[in-house]
């Protein structure tokens, strides 16, 4: 379903650049779930856009392979890309009060996808804008429809946000944090209500979080990023269960899940790297304990460690 080789993503300007990811690779097929984790800045979002091609192209550089249910993301005149987004992959946005316009109902908003995608009537489209509702379990949804995105929560405003992501059947599914904004119990519907969708429409999906915990639930495998990097990658049982990446391990050291009352949180030390300087070596080297001179000054090579479990890093756990 999507196949991405040595993708590298730079903005540039007159003062600098900024290399927002450097060289990824990764496969995913039909129907799977991958979640990918990191800290802020490490290059999920910028990835996900990249798919979408909704980067502007006179400030950005990107290099390498992006292929979506057989289409070269690369090479497509923008005329298609557009028929491409939403009917072949689609996005739902972090925040959905920025990404829904406020000046038209979320009826609305949902019915123009439709139209825009499939050409049928205002009435028709508005029909399936209410199904829709109904489908991501919108309460009251024929009052729904009328509403603007303001006189919504947000709970509502996300499943609104998915109504309008899923309104063309999309084969792939991007999710950038889409419970970020969420309290625990409306995410805990939201990324329930995902999968149950995901299983049903036979989707692909691309989930960004910072939650190990949602990975756990919902991914079939996990991709974590470092400094535009993937550090490492495999089914969600090895890279949570069985991490060989010590940037992996000390993530999963500095959550609160099953750490024992009244210890300290192992946290990671130091901060990520300035984007428009990376090192020379691995660029979690001047944060790892086990870090040696080799770390700092050769960039390690991305190598399988069995049963497609990747990891880059010169002294693996």
């Amino acid at each position: 379903m999507v196949r991405v080789e040595d993708l590298k993503v730079t903005f540039v300007s007159r003062e600098e650049s900024v290399s927002a990811v450097n060289g990824i690779n990764f496969e995913l097929k039909r129907g799977e779930v991958m979640c990918v984790i990191g800290e802020s800045g490490s290059g999920k979002s910028v990835m996900m856009r990249a798919l979408m091609r909704l980067h502007p192209p006179k400030r950005t550089v990107i290099e390498g392979t992006m292929e979506v249910d057989g289409h070269d993301i690369q090479s497509v005149p923008e005329r298609q890309m557009r028929k491409l987004r939403g009917s072949t992959v689609s996005m739902i946005f972090q925040e959905p009060m920025t990404a829904l316009d406020p000046l038209y109902t979320v009826g609305e908003q949902i019915a123009e996808t439709v139209r825009l995608h499939e050409g049928i009537p205002q009435e028709a489209a508005m029909k399936r804008a209410l199904e829709l509702l109904e489908l991501v379990r919108v309460p009251s949804p024929e009052r729904r429809l009328k509403a603007y995105p303001h006189e919504l929560s947000g709970g509502l405003r996300q499943r609104a946000m998915i109504a309008v992501a899923l309104s063309c059947n999309p084969s792939l599914l991007l999710a950038d944090e889409p419970t970020t904004a969420l309290d625990a119990s409306v995410q805990i519907q939201v990324l329930v209500l995902l999968r149950r969708l995901q299983k049903e429409l036979g989707m692909s999906v691309i989930f960004v979080t910072h939650d190990l915990g949602v990975a756990a639930q919902i991914a079939d495998k996990v991709a974590v990023m470092y400094a535009g990097r993937l550090v490492e990658y495999g089914s969600v049982r090895d890279v949570l269960l069985d991490p060989k990446h010590h940037y992996t391990k000390g993530m999963l050291a500095s959550t609160v899940a099953e750490q024992e009352k009244g210890k300290p949180l192992g946290a990671i030390p130091g901060t990520p790297p300035d984007l428009r300087a990376l090192p020379s070596g691995c660029s979690f080297a001047p944060r790892c304990r086990a870090a040696k001179a080799i770390c700092r000054s050769v960039l390690p090579e991305e190598f399988d460690t069995g049963g497609g479990h990747r990891v880059r890093c010169h002294f693996p756990l």
